[in-house]
């Protein structure tokens, strides 16, 4: 398992959430750990403006941190290839004590298992005197397996496609025996090397490391037929032959039982407990080998180490939270939920954006954040405050923007204004998604109320569908039987909204801020927010009107 720490945001992340994911991971590189910024969904146009204006890359989109195989430190298996030999295999498995190796392609691609019991089995089994043919078995291999060595070759890669036979009676008698295209087991008896030859065999392979002669290896070049000569004795190299096989040919191809490295642990669990093989090999995404899991290394107690930044509650965090093991937690939210196995280190601070927290963080160790990760710090900041127009901002935030603004070389007001716009924009953007990218319903003394908000700097943009925003209000109000569908389309940076009112109550919204509508709509200096500034007056205004 790779010693990685994750440092995450929370679900649907802003820029404060990722960019403060990013900025935390710099920390603690630059302090030796291994951590790595993830992100829990799509990133906003005003985050990914950011990250494009600092030249940095989005984090890896993590849909979980429950513990993987990936995250478990399995058996490292060395695979073998289709051709390999079954004495090959077999001397493998015992040298690294394992009971199963995997085969794999010429790209290393998972393609079978060769197991103790598939070769072992082999061994018991009455063989099929054709068994070389059938297996298409490569010289090589017999070469190695019979420890000969070669003393003729009829072409550069010969096919044998003969029976096995062991030309150990009189040589008038053994022709009866051989057919074309036969390997013959002999012995040094050069009448019978003759009769071997006369039958036209493929290979004949000579035992007790005798020499060939002359005229043997002339006749041998006539008839195409090759000759290897091998120290052992007729009898072992009859029985050893066999096991020049490839393993392709004994090998369990079908209905393999594998696993992935982004396997879940309580998966692989529910598979070993209804196949009970010992080991089973592991692929990566590309199928290629890359070790053997057993059930000992389950009981592993490596699970992912995360960071949390700008959250501190469960629902809010990422998939599978109760299997990791939660390091740290940085955040400027109420405290919530999130409960640990052990004391852990949590900074929480009444200030105005998380990134606030980890600028102190660098400076307090001594550390200055690279131009990069300043300018990010300086885009949360901006982005959480509003630039200091929300009531959450603080002191602290702006000291903070001030010393990082320097680092990152920006005009903080100037670099405000492109990112508001560039989040804000409304290109491509039809009337539904404006009107219900954030639209709450409310029951306000019995009467159906819809509050939608939009946050543009994109003015023109607006004014070009507003007709068609309009209309879809009327249809809303008419369709879903709402008294009242009120749009705020708030602008940052003037610090104000302009409320478009559509429905049988537009009335309350003049009550509740002492504004004239003009038309559907009229310009509301100040309000900026829904929760604290809108609902409350309105839900007067409506208990009012009674």
């Amino acid at each position: 398992m790779n010693d990685v720490v994750y440092i995450t945001g929370h679900k649907n992340p802003d820029t404060d959430s990722i960019c403060s994911a990013i900025s935390y991971s710099e920390f603690k590189n630059k302090t030796g750990i291994n951590a790595v910024p993830i992100r829990l969904g799509e990133v906003s146009r005003e985050t990914q403006f950011a990250l494009d204006y600092f030249c940095v890359k989005v984090p890896k989109l993590v849909e979980t941190v429950k513990t993987q195989i990936a995250d478990l430190e399995i058996d490292s298996v060395t695979p073998i290839c289709a051709e390999t030999s079954l004495k090959t295999a077999w001397s493998m498995i015992r040298k690294n004590n394992v009971k199963t190796l995997p085969v794999v392609d010429d790209e290393d691609r998972l393609i079978g298992l060769a197991s103790q019991s598939n070769i072992t089995s082999c061994y018991m089994d009455i063989w099929d005197t054709n068994v070389i043919e059938k297996s298409n078995t490569k010289l090589e291999n017999i070469l190695d397996t019979l420890s000969a060595k070669c003393i003729y070759v009829s072409e550069n890669d010969p096919k044998f496609t003969g029976k096995v036979v062991v030309a150990a009676m009189q040589p008038e008698s053994a022709g009866e025996f051989i057919d074309e295209g036969d390997l013959v087991i002999c012995g040094n008896r050069e009448d019978a090397q003759n009769v071997v030859l006369n039958c036209h065999a493929s290979l004949m392979i000579i035992t007790g490391n005798h020499a060939v002669s002359d005229e043997i290896l002339q006749r041998a070049k006539e008839e195409n037929c090759s000759i290897i000569v091998t120290p052992y004795d007729t009898f072992t190299a009859s029985r050893l032959i066999t096991q020049s096989v490839p393993v392709s040919h004994v090998m369990t191809s079908e209905n393999l039982v594998c696993f992935r490295t982004d396997d879940f642990i309580d998966d692989v669990r529910e598979v070993m407990l209804k196949t009970r093989f010992r080991s089973y090999p592991v692929v990566n995404f590309e199928n290629k080998i890359v070790g053997n899991i057993s059930r000992y290394h389950l009981i592993s107690k490596n699970k992912k180490k995360v960071v949390l930044v700008d959250h501190n509650e469960k629902a809010q965090s990422v998939h599978g939270l109760e299997d990791a093991e939660i390091l740290e937690i940085i955040d400027h939210h109420k405290i919530g939920g999130v409960e640990t196995g052990n004391p852990i280190y949590f900074r929480n601070e009444p200030v105005g954006c998380t990134a606030t927290i980890v600028a102190s963080i660098f400076f307090e160790n001594g550390i200055r954040p690279s131009k990069k990760t300043a300018g990010l710090l300086c885009a949360a900041i901006i982005s959480d405050t509003l630039l200091f127009k929300s009531p959450t901002s603080t002191n602290a935030d702006k000291l903070t923007l001030n010393r990082l603004a320097s680092i990152a070389d920006i005009d903080p007001e100037k670099f405000a204004k492109e990112m508001f716009k560039a989040g804000s924009s409304l290109e491509g953007k039809t009337p539904s998604q404006i009107l219900n990218q954030d639209f709450k319903p409310f029951s306000m003394s019995d009467i159906k109320v819809g509050v939608g908000q939009i946050t543009t700097m994109d003015t023109e943009g607006f004014e070009a569908v507003r007709k068609d925003v309009v209309e879809l209000m009327e249809k809303t109000a008419t369709d879903e039987g709402y008294g009242l569908v009120l749009l705020l389309v708030t602008d940052i940076l003037k610090g104000g909204s302009e409320l478009i009112a559509i429905g049988d109550h537009t009335d309350a919204v003049s009550r509740a801020f002492g504004v004239t509508l003009e038309g559907n709509s009229a310009y509301a200096p100040g309000v900026l927010s829904r929760k604290k500034q809108v609902v409350p007056q309105l839900t007067a205004a409506m208990a009012s009107q009674k």
